[in-house]
């Protein structure tokens, strides 16, 4: 059976050097604590279309984006519980509709092989947007160690902070090892604060007086950037090359 979660809230980001990391924890001890997960390393598969429709419209930065992917909080079997998620954000806000299965049945389903056998709103919104978009494939793997944690009187306000991120085009499975190319400087970490309203007083006050600055940075964005782009970019020129050298 599976298991439906749904969120709405505002999410934040910040690149953080390793010192001011270290100083938003110490601001955060008195209010917040470590969530169930604790530091764990998260994966994911990323699924886009043939022409990576997805992620093009969304480094765009339009009003309205989505993206789909598969989760898991540790290493997965075929039988481990992981979570199909589809993701929308718009005007700022975001949206997102959790289900939890196995892996094969979820691999399955989003890899078009069979249907989950589920008729549950959030299953009937993530089956539209694969009839949607007929093309999805895994795109992505992309993995990161995190920390997260939430307030001790509100678990809707969260923080978290994810370093070591890699991604690669190859062993796009969840129970694969983790290896890729880095997407962050060496010192540097990502801190997301996650809020169904404004900040608390004591997070803005932390990173007024340390300057941090809310930045734009999307995993797979950079994923796309990094590795895709040039790889198509040096097929497209590989083919001009391979067509010239045909005519001469």
């Amino acid at each position: 059976m599976a298991f439906q979660t749904v969120f709405k809230r505002y999410e934040l980001k910040y690149l953080l050097t390793v010192a001011q990391k270290e100083q938003i924890l110490a601001a955060m001890q008195p209010h917040m604590k470590p969530d169930k997960y604790g530091r764990s390393t998260i994966r994911n598969i990323y699924f886009d279309t043939d022409t990576y429709l997805l992620i093009r419209r969304s480094i765009e930065k339009p009003m309205y984006k989505e993206k789909l992917r598969i989760r898991s909080y540790c290493q997965a079997t075929p039988d481990s519980t992981v979570f199909v998620e589809l993701k929308k954000k718009y005007d700022g806000v975001v949206y997102k509709r959790r289900l939890s299965l196995p892996d094969r049945v979820a691999m399955d389903w989003i890899c078009h092989e069979s249907p989950i056998g589920q008729n549950t709103q959030i299953s009937r919104e993530i089956d539209y947007f694969l009839s949607y978009y007929e093309s999805l494939h895994p795109s992505v793997f992309l993995s990161y160690e995190r920390e997260a944690y939430y307030a001790r009187d509100d678990d809707t306000f969260r923080v978290t902070f994810d370093d070591h991120i890699l991604c690669r085009q190859t062993e796009l499975s969840l129970t694969a090892p983790i290896y890729g190319t880095p997407l962050l400087e060496d010192g540097k970490v990502l801190m997301e604060v996650k809020c169904a309203g404004g900040m608390p007083l004591w997070m803005v006050h932390t990173l007024s007086k340390l300057g941090v600055y809310k930045t734009s940075f999307s995993k797979y964005g950079t994923a796309y950037q990094t590795l895709i782009f040039p790889e198509i970019q040096n097929q497209k020129i590989l083919y001009n090359t391979k067509e010239i050298l045909a005519n001469v």
